[in-house]
């Protein structure tokens, strides 16, 4: 199944662009969240992580979407493919 996710940082903000990037790349499912990226806890964005199998695909538009650094984008990207690879 092909995921997408999408987030912005205030309840103000618009997410219509992400999504409508997220429909064109045919995903069949869209998360979304309206928080801080510091916020680590982002609820849509846990219960994606948590449907994703190892055939899915994770759809975002922007790499900010995903993690507010690439040092937390590289453990999340970790943390996907130890659950995936199902290496402990």
């Amino acid at each position: 199944m092909k995921y997408g996710y999408a987030r912005v940082s205030t309840t103000k903000q618009d997410l219509t662009s992400q999504i409508e990037k997220l429909k064109a790349e045919n995903c069949e499912k869209i998360y979304t969240d309206k928080l801080s990226g510091r916020n680590n806890n982002r609820p849509e964005f846990n219960k994606l992580l948590n449907k994703l199998q190892p055939q899915d695909i994770l759809v975002i538009t922007k790499l900010d979407r995903l993690a507010r650094s690439t040092q937390e984008a590289l453990k999340i990207i970790e943390k996907l493919f130890h659950e995936m690879l199902n290496i402990i």
